[in-house]
């Protein structure tokens, strides 16, 4: 065995806290990780970078990927190392998502001869921008190390199961006027107020809430930053509005464009300019597979719709159904003084233990 705790989830964790694993930093943690896989006999582990997969070779009917990002944000100050005071870890990481990886080392630890093939999948860079990420990496570079027939992400749910994920689109919306002294506005088109209508008609939007396979998902549309100004006597010619626009996942990106396209166009002019400039596609909640499905109606879990994006969106990407369960509060993610109860770290790894090692038609 490696160097980490044994027997007790939330020391485990904490040891986990204790190891600094800031986005692009999460060599010294991956270190440890390697090591700990690597004393078990029954796992082949593969390093891509700093991204970890271990998996079982059982030969079995399906395979279920586990999967948990290594990284943390910066902590606040005094969050730096894991302060455990009763059945409560404090700590940067500690519910986002050191909990969740505490579970995937136990069970890769103790679950010699799952029911399932089980590839557990540790990957760096998830708390920076997308294109950083470590399942990039991996599905750029060994996209077979990945393969699986459903993944559950340990993303913070706090024991609930957050099925699927909404997408998210950035776009950029430059509209446009022209210059005039603020003395004699007259001669020219302010583009700011121009914005002011734009603002208003995304600030009275009526999201939908559609229900898909029993989970409700909603919507929202949100102006997240103005820009625009030229001096203190001018009327200004430019005004970019950046939208940011969260859709259920019975919309693809293309509907999604199309349906913002169709809001603002009555505010819009043909000089005006729109712009995607960012966009992550939403994943269906996947809960007809039997492994999700065994995993609600084993354990009684709470099923919800994942209104954020996460990365079960790449693995629907591969055909893949995913869902999030992890310890944890996700509202607690990158706050000062993020903590992890012992609870809902028990009953996510009990839950999941149960599905490792439970016959699934």
């Amino acid at each position: 065995m490696g160097s980490l705790p044994e027997g007790d989830l939330l020391a485990l964790t904490a040891a986990l806290v204790d190891v600094p694993s800031v986005s692009f930093e999460e060599a010294a943690l991956v270190e440890v990780l390697e090591a700990e896989l690597r004393s078990l006999a029954h796992l082949s582990v593969d390093r891509v970078g700093d991204n970890l997969v271990a998996r079982t070779q059982l030969g079995r009917p399906h395979r279920l990927v586990l999967a948990g990002h290594t990284d943390t944000v910066p902590p606040h100050p005094g969050d730096e190392r894991a302060k455990v005071v009763g059945d409560r870890l404090s700590g940067v990481g500690a519910s986002d998502m050191k909990g969740g990886l505490a579970v995937m080392v136990d069970l890769a630890r103790h679950v010699v001869e799952p029911t399932c093939d089980v590839t557990y999948v540790f990957y760096a860079r998830e708390e920076v921008a997308a294109r950083h990420s470590g399942l990039v990496e991996l599905l750029e570079e060994r996209p077979d190390l990945l393969e699986g027939d459903a993944a559950i992400l340990g993303e913070p749910t706090d024991a609930a199961v957050e099925a699927g994920c909404q997408g998210t689109m950035r776009l950029r919306v430059v509209l446009r006027g022209a210059r005039a002294h603020t003395a004699r506005p007259w001669m020219g088109r302010n583009a700011i107020h121009r914005a002011g209508r734009l603002v208003n008609d995304i600030a009275t939007y009526t999201e939908r809430r559609p229900l898909i396979d029993g989970c409700e998902f909603r919507e929202a549309l949100q102006v997240v930053a103005i820009e625009g100004g030229v001096a203190g006597n001018v009327v200004p010619d430019e005004a970019v509005v950046t939208i940011n626009h969260r859709f259920a996942p019975d919309r693809s990106p293309a509907d999604a464009e199309a349906h913002v396209r169709e809001l603002l166009d009555p505010t819009l002019d043909a000089d005006d300019e729109v712009e995607v400039v960012d966009m992550a596609p939403a994943a269906r909640p996947g809960l007809d597979h039997p492994l999700l499905r065994s995993l609600v109606n084993d354990n009684g879990l709470e099923v919800r719709a994942k209104l954020g994006w996460t990365d079960v969106a790449r693995f629907a990407s591969m055909g893949m159904p995913a869902v999030n369960f992890g310890p944890g509060d996700a509202t607690l993610a990158h706050t000062a003084g993020e903590y992890l109860d012992r609870p809902p770290l028990e009953r996510v790894g009990q839950a999941l233990e149960r599905l490792l090692t439970t016959d699934v038609a």
